[in-house]
């Protein structure tokens, strides 16, 4: 009698077609177990040297004194075996990273400041920092800070939108921050500050158009979301400059979105308003209005003179050319070495450093 096959069996012994594309699957999406990671043994012995001495290249310890030759050889011998410093394990060491961190701002930065914060982050990295942006959107106070903290930051440069606080600083400090600074208009208690008063701007503008014989300006304020904490103490500098100069001035506030309609608007009611001359907010907004006025038959500087802000290449090529209040920052580099030199003397008392001038740029639209 023919004896009927075990499909059991053969099931048993032999992998389905799913069952071995499962494991084709789960071998492909573990690649690195097919390579050894390179370690600082690995780069010592290629490079002919100890482990320490791997640690003290790598790291660049200043504190002993290694020949420029046998530096050559443990980063020659790192790159090509591919061999990257464990991170975690340094700060484990250290006690804290060598990150510096930065939460991205939660309000829009034009390029003016997207400039200087990236030459600070180069001038950082000069100084053998890891410089680390921080998307925390939403999070502020001492949520942000907890949420900050868990990288173990070596330090902190918080915007002042973050609303840091003492207590917020205190999580930082605690959690081995080193050095707490905020970077804005105000500060917060226990932090380093680098001051940028915005109001400085607006007064600023004010004096230029009053020394034009102008006496009732118009202020521009942005109605885009986040520009307010810019804004409003750009407009309260136009005020205190029109009230020191005494009696015969106006202030008026001026809403603005940036498009085109809003402008237009705007411009078609502008001979109601009484304005002479106008603070557009920032250069940006100037070149939106400026059209938005011409279009309308109203002359610049005849009509109404205008001056902007940031001293943008762009206001240069209008016609007629922008006025300006060119907003002076200090270099990354002086800023990089003031953090490093906290970071080195964590127990200095918190210093306020004012880093925002301003200067005005006479041209044809005042």
């Amino acid at each position: 009698m023919a004896q009927i096959p075990n499909k059991t069996a053969q099931q048993q012994t032999q992998p389905s077609t799913q069952q071995q594309t499962q494991q084709q699957t789960q071998q492909d999406a573990q690649p690195s177990a097919q390579y050894s990671v390179p370690t600082s043994a690995d780069v010592a012995r290629l490079a002919g040297v100890s482990r320490a001495t791997v640690s003290y290249v790598l790291n660049n310890t200043s504190a002993v004194r290694i020949s420029e030759p046998t530096r050559r050889r443990v980063h020659a011998a790192a790159k090509e075996l591919g061999y990257v410093p464990h991170a975690a394990a340094r700060s484990l060491r250290a006690g804290h990273t060598r990150v510096v961190l930065m939460p991205t701002p939660q309000i829009p930065a034009g390029p003016l400041f997207s400039e200087f914060f990236n030459e600070l982050q180069w001038a950082l990295s000069r100084f053998d920092y890891t410089v680390v942006q921080y998307g925390s959107l939403g999070l502020t106070g001492e949520d942000a800070a907890r949420a900050w903290a868990e990288l173990r930051p070596v330090a902190v440069l918080a915007p002042d939108a973050s609303g840091l606080g003492a207590r917020g600083v205190s999580v930082l400090k605690r959690s081995g921050a080193k050095a707490v600074f905020t970077i804005g208009p105000q500060r917060a208690e226990g932090a380093h500050a680098l001051l940028m008063d915005q109001r400085l701007v607006g007064q600023c503008a004010a004096r230029h158009l009053l020394e034009r014989g102008r006496r009732h300006i118009g202020v521009v304020i942005p109605e885009e979301q986040g520009l307010e904490p810019f804004a409003r103490p750009r407009a309260e500098g136009v005020r205190s400059a029109l009230a020191q100069h005494g009696t015969g001035t106006t202030t008026t506030e001026l809403p603005l979105a940036y498009d085109e309609e809003s402008a237009a608007g705007l411009a078609a009611r502008w001979r109601t308003l009484g304005v002479d001359g106008v603070f557009t907010y920032n250069d940006e907004y100037a070149m939106l209005l400026m059209r938005a006025l011409q279009d309308e038959g109203i002359a610049v500087p005849e009509g109404t003179a205008m001056i902007g802000a940031d001293d943008l290449m762009l206001g240069r090529l209008l016609r007629p050319r922008l006025s300006t209040v060119r907003i002076e920052l200090p270099s990354g580099q002086k800023l990089a070495e003031l953090v490093d030199r906290v970071v080195r003397d964590p127990g200095m008392q918190p210093e306020v450093h004012d880093v925002l001038g301003a200067t005005a740029v006479h041209r044809e639209s005042s």
